[in-house]
């Protein structure tokens, strides 16, 4: 049952105890009742009782109610007044309104008007404490699951096991509305030697022990930082950025204080870290950004490095287009053969447009982008390496003395490799059904099983399964009957063999489930069909 604290403000001792006892006789001990008499008296008494409802006298000696009730608002948002006066004026009742006030009642004072009015006051009460015991329920189970959405961003960026709208997803539901981020890589140890932390497997146990604490801490540290789950003795963190680049002040500045926060987690964890930092890249390219920030400690022997300070990774030359050489690279990998070629077009217009006097530096860049998107077509599994199948290049490229053929060349070569990347997996799914389809034809008068032709074809019988009914459109089972269905009928009207002798001829030890399995499918029994 719920308990409700009521202030009562009054100058006439005879108006206070009248509300008492009628507050006590209807809701007994649901309401605990403090007074006061004057203006100032009532605000100190509102400071220190903070009550729930509020029952005003608007004249009052010294500071009124209605100045009162001004002031103590300010400081208790969610008492609900209640107005009493003897004085119906209509600027009181117009400026108590503006203050919130549930209800404006004229002396004298009717019991039943006062009543209904605390039950109001109370159902106020009660759903305004029932939203935020809800809210408290809400922020505690998102305080459970938002670790979990975090670390799935966070490893899904890093293993790249996801698609776009994923990303779209967790970026919606954790309130990221950023596109770039610089990632971080915390690891422990007992101590540090060198570039490495010693002890790495027992410090993992003592990192997932004070993981909580660890995480809380960083948090309020890099503010915005999402994190994933703790793998060995590195814990990897994500920090979403609006600039795609950081100022020389501001990377001192987080050199620093990440200096400090891995001397404050000696003292709280007792063990020893280390921060690799990554630049800022889009988040897209977290893998390659969380690699810098490891990087960037095998590359040094502090306690917190920066990528930027040291010589690891390329530099690029001003002007050149390194976001278009990464998306169309991405897009060869993803098999998306029309954007590849679109974006191979704007790579190679952008280079001949810089460099169009320099036609054996664009055959070399042209060569190497095109012998790189092949090699991931290999690793992807899209073609098959034959050391000699591209003796031609050199030779071709050699001979294109012109810009437009030299891009021509570039974008179907391009296209070619993105398009075995995207056909390869069907074509292999094809394959297979087609040698399952062969392995039926010569086989089916024996007793196969699905189990049987997906061992020949080296799948798995389930896949198998999938992709047949795919690419057939109907299931092993189906497809094998209407192959030994036709044979039957072919049988029947061609040759003069017995009908035990068909039924075993086309797969069938038993006559009797043959008969029925023939008129199921033809409409007529094996008899009928070779009198038509």
């Amino acid at each position: 049952m719920s308990h409700y604290k009521i202030m009562l403000a009054d100058d006439e001792g005879i108006v206070i105890d009248s509300l008492k006892f009628i507050i006590e006789k209807e809701f007994g001990d649901q309401c605990s009742i403090e007074y006061a008499k004057t203006g100032r008296s009532v605000i100190e008494l509102a400071e220190n009782y903070r009550p729930d409802i509020a029952i005003m006298d608007i004249q009052m000696p010294g500071i009124n109610g209605i100045e009162a009730m001004r002031e103590i608002r300010e400081t208790n948002h969610n008492v609900i007044f209640i107005v009493m006066s003897a004085y119906d004026k209509f600027d009181y009742a117009k400026e108590a309104i503006r203050l919130g006030v549930l209800e404006y009642i004229t002396k004298p004072m009717e019991k039943t008007r006062i009543l209904a009015a605390l039950r109001r006051a109370m159902e106020q009460i009660d759903k305004e404490r029932d939203k935020r015991s809800n809210d408290l329920l809400i922020r505690e189970k998102l305080e459970t699951v938002m670790p979990i959405i975090e670390s799935g961003l966070v490893y899904n960026m890093l293993f790249q096991e996801h698609f776009a709208e994923d990303i779209e997803n967790y970026k919606q539901i954790l309130g990221i509305t950023q596109n770039h981020a610089y990632m971080l890589a915390v690891v422990c140890g007992d101590e540090q030697e060198g570039n490495h932390m010693t002890n790495a497997v027992a410090s993992s146990v003592k990192m997932q022990e004070y993981d909580t604490v660890l995480r809380e801490f960083l948090k309020e540290a890099y503010p915005g930082v999402i994190f994933g789950t703790a793998m060995a003795n590195k814990l990897a963190g994500m920090v979403p950025c609006s600039e795609g680049q950081m100022s020389y002040g501001e990377r001192i500045a987080l050199i620093e204080k990440s200096r400090e926060i891995v001397r404050e987690l000696k003292k709280r964890i007792g063990l020893s870290f280390r921060i690799g930092i990554s630049a800022i890249h889009p988040l897209e390219e977290a893998r390659d950004s969380y690699k810098e920030a490891i990087n960037a400690l095998v590359m040094t022997t502090g306690s917190v490095a920066h990528v930027d300070d040291l010589p690891t990774g390329c530099v690029y030359e001003e002007n050149y287009p390194i976001d278009l050489e990464k998306k169309l690279f991405a897009e060869v990998g993803n098999g998306e053969a029309d954007h590849a070629m679109t974006t191979a077009e704007s790579y190679f217009d952008l280079i001949a447009e810089q460099h169009g006097d320099y036609l054996m530096n664009i055959r070399l860049k042209v060569l190497e982008f095109v012998l790189y998107a092949e090699h991931l077509a290999y690793t992807s599994g899209g073609m098959t390496y034959e050391f000699r199948s591209r003796a031609d290049y050199l030779p071709a490229i050699m001979e294109i003395n012109d810009i437009p053929s030299m891009r021509m060349w570039f974008v179907e070569k391009i296209g070619a490799a993105s398009r075995n990347v995207s056909t390869k997996a069907s074509e292999k799914s094809l394959g297979v059904v087609e040698a399952a389809k062969a392995y039926i034809q010569t086989n089916y008068s024996r007793d196969i099983s699905l189990d049987e032709v997906s061992r020949e074809v080296n799948i798995s019988p389930y896949y198998f399964s999938k992709i047949f009914k795919e690419d057939v459109g109907e299931g092993f089972v189906e497809y094998l009957t209407k192959i030994r269905m036709d044979k039957a009928k072919e049988l029947l009207t061609t040759t003069e063999y017995s009908m035990k002798e068909i039924c075993s001829m086309v797969g069938y030890a038993d006559p009797n489930y043959f008969s029925r399995t023939f008129k199921k499918n033809v409409g007529v029994t094996p008899t009928e069909y070779k009198q038509l």
